[in-house]
């Protein structure tokens, strides 16, 4: 049985609940009705926000409320299909095309928070007492947030309707790019995912492989990926200078309802730890492989004591569920919906997307997991990462298409809060010391992934775009910047030799969301904290997360956490959330 085989029959997602296909007329239909619609609101309210009263207002937004959520259906289901194939040339001209079309049409909608956000605090205030209003209170509140950069309504939709032929266009080159990109290793041509995953082979001579492979493969397209990095810090630059943003993450700290200072106390907290935790760690790994110092390749490298094993997709499912269940029996019956309704796609395919997400399409459908699934303990966590935006996307539905998303900071709590039960369950009910040493070194490397490096990304972005300010980068200077942060990172305990300085080429989130990696290291520090409170069994703690969960967008993150006792604005905050991870450190010092 080959390794394919001994996954089980993986799950293809079914979209059928977004639209039956690129031809469903439905799709075609519901597009010409958004756009009737968009045209008769703008009608029927532009240029009259200051007028209405707070009635009439909350009223209006419902209209636009409905509007967007088709709207999403449409978008939603042109993503979908495209990440799921991006080599299919049908599929990628219906992907463009569909979002020129969305593009037109929410157009004509620009001029509603453009209006709301010229209206006086005191004028709004009063409208607000309307429970019409109030509902969408925090909506309004979110994009008021754009007040001071906010340019003149021909300048925004200028922006907003070229985007789709800019910004856009850049990322769908750069993730077509990286899809059809082929690495030949051990004489195999392999794509991105498969051979990024040899990484965390067993065999020392299959990680180094596949590392060369990646770095040979990298080097040939870096003067591509270098323009559109360059170009891309460029456009983000001018339109930031336009917009008066104070720093290039301002704008994504504005979209993440945190406050600047916050993030700094985040990046300095974890940078002061790298020493104890990251530098500490692999000093430890060395020693257990054998080595004076580890190579690049051997940092996800696993354990001696490691087996191969492959764990069976219905098994992944068992694991996962079963740690959601014993938290919270509803986490465990939303899950189950995933695996039984076709809301899953697992399987690695050519053209499909590389990595993993959960797209929480609109309230009036249901969200759809993404995973490349190989049957490693990683895949498992990665399921369980997953399937827990999943359930913050189900339990925040009813919230409605204004007011269900939340910020990036706190979209990572309930992905985490899933990777941590089910890391838990799976330690607590393993008794051999040496499946336990390889099951602690393992979440220590992941969180190590998730914070360490994920503010050495942050970095790494910081200082991409305060030196495009001064002109491109170039191909050698980009290498250098990622060497420099992932070197201060990681320790001296790893080598990075000059084949990994082009592995910042292939991090999507550089191109698809600027400065968004700090989410990960926000979502796992505060995760650390809130399990902290689990385990000193704090009563009706189960309720307040799933309360916390079924916010949505309706509250920012200092009400969200007060319940908890926690506040994020205190270094101590991030100091115990990191804590968490030293703490494993020491139990491996003792093996």
């Amino acid at each position: 049985m080959n390794r394919v085989e001994s996954l089980g029959s993986l799950p293809e997602w079914d979209l059928s609940d977004l639209y039956a296909g690129l031809e469903d007329p439905a799709l075609a239909r519901d597009l010409d009705a958004a756009e009737v619609e968009a045209k008769a609101f703008a009608g029927r309210y532009r240029g009259r926000i200051a007028e209405l009263d707070g009635t009439a207002l909350g009223g209006a937004l419902a209209e636009y409320e409905a509007l967007e959520d088709r709207l999403g259906r449409i978008s939603s289901f042109a993503s979908l299909s495209y990440a799921a194939d991006m080599a299919d040339a049908a599929i990628g001209r219906f992907y463009q095309t569909t979002n020129e079309r969305i593009t037109a049409i929410t157009s004509e909608l620009l001029f509603l928070s453009l209006e709301l956000n010229r209206l006086d605090d005191a004028a709004l205030a009063a409208k607000t007492q309307a429970p019409e209003l109030a509902h969408y209170a925090p909506w309004v509140d979110e994009q008021r947030l754009m007040r001071p950069h906010q340019l003149s309504d021909e300048m925004e939709r200028l922006l907003h309707e070229k985007y789709v032929v800019g910004r856009a266009a850049w990322t769908r080159l750069f993730d077509e790019t990286l899809t059809a990109l082929r690495f030949e290793i051990e004489g195999e041509m392999s794509a991105l995912e498969p051979a990024l995953n040899r990484l965390s082979a067993k065999d020392e001579a299959t990680r180094a492989a596949a590392a060369a492979a990646l770095a040979r493969t990298f080097r040939e397209n870096l003067r591509l990926f270098a323009l559109i990095s360059n170009t891309l810090a460029k456009d983000k630059a001018i339109e930031d200078s336009w917009r008066r943003m104070p720093s290039p993450d301002h704008a994504r700290h504005i979209a993440n309802q945190v406050e600047p200072e916050v993030v700094e106390a985040l990046r300095q907290s974890v940078l002061d730890a790298c020493p104890e935790l990251a530098h500490r760690y692999y000093r430890l790994k060395a020693r257990w492989l054998g080595k004076p110092a580890l190579e690049h390749w051997d940092r996800n490298a696993p354990l001696p004591e490691a087996d191969d094993r492959i764990v069976p997709w219905p098994e992944a499912r068992d694991i996962v569920l079963d740690a959601y269940g014993a938290f919270a029996p509803e986490m465990r019956r939303i899950g189950e919906r995933f695996f039984e309704s076709g809301w899953i796609d697992a399987p690695v395919r050519p053209g499909k997307t590389s990595g993993a997400f959960a797209h929480p399409t609109v309230p009036s459908a249901h969200p759809f997991v993404l995973l490349n699934y190989q049957g490693k303990i990683r895949d498992v966590m990665t399921l369980a990462h997953e399937l827990g935006h999943g359930v913050h996307q189900v339990l925040a539905g009813p919230q409605g298409a204004l007011l269900a998303g939340t910020p990036l900071t706190l979209a990572e709590t309930a992905s985490v809060f899933g990777e941590q039960l089910t890391f838990r369950a799976l330690l607590d009910a393993e008794r051999r010391p040496e499946r336990r040493k390889v099951m602690l070194a393992q979440k220590v490397e992941d969180m190590i992934n998730t914070v360490i490096r994920q503010i050495a990304f942050y970095d790494f972005e910081l200082k991409l775009h305060r030196e495009r300010a001064s002109g491109e980068l170039t191909v050698e200077r980009l290498g250098q910047l990622w060497l420099e942060v992932q070197s201060r990172s990681l320790g001296p305990a790893i080598r990075l030799n000059d084949d990994y300085a082009s592995f910042w080429c292939y991090i999507p989130h550089f191109v698809h969301s600027p400065f968004y990696v700090y989410a990960y290291a926000f979502g796992d520090c505060l995760v650390n904290s809130l399990y902290a409170v689990y385990q000193r069994a704090e009563p009706g703690f189960q309720d307040k997360y799933l309360e916390l969960l079924r916010a949505g967008g309706t509250r920012r993150h200092e009400e969200l956490l007060a319940p908890f006792g926690l506040d994020a604005g205190d270094p101590n905050f991030w100091r115990q959330g990191l804590g968490v991870i030293s703490g494993f450190i020491d139990e491996l010092e003792a093996f």
